[in-house]
């Protein structure tokens, strides 16, 4: 399974070419990244990843340019790896003919009070399980 976020493309994106600049592409990852782990979490009191996690790693492979226009972007994104203390999600920035960006992250869940990376809890595997997909891996 993948989870799916309609990003909105902002005119502030823009590079002075008309694409949407390269660094954006980061947020619009983190969008759909915070979008997919923190629907585990907050609503239903679980405490899963919601002491915190920091980006160890960030993957972009651009495929073409996307430029602005007033209908959103797909971003999908995926599980390839889930690790003792690190999982790697994998995203492709698309429409449903043109995929723009494929990236993946590694992420670490962070014991904020210890200030130090923590494992992953049994329930967060349990939800990560379910988005798992490694027939297809996004940035190599």
């Amino acid at each position: 399974m993948r989870h799916i976020y309609s990003c909105p493309l902002r005119w502030s994106d823009m590079d002075a070419f008309g694409h949407v600049n390269n660094v954006v592409f980061l947020r619009y990852l983190e969008e759909a990244r915070i979008d997919f782990m923190f629907r585990l979490a907050p609503g239903d009191g679980s405490p899963s990843f919601s002491g915190g996690s920091v980006v160890a790693r960030h993957e972009i492979d651009y495929v073409r340019p996307l430029v602005h226009r007033h209908q959103p972007v797909t971003i999908e994104s995926w599980v390839t790896k889930i690790g003792a203390a690190s999982l790697t999600i994998a995203y492709e920035i698309k429409d449903p003919d043109v995929t723009y960006v494929r990236a993946s992250t590694i992420v670490v869940p962070f014991d904020l009070d210890a200030q130090r990376p923590r494992r992953i809890s049994a329930e967060e595997r349990s939800f990560l399980e379910e988005y798992m997909d490694d027939g297809m891996t996004a940035a190599a």
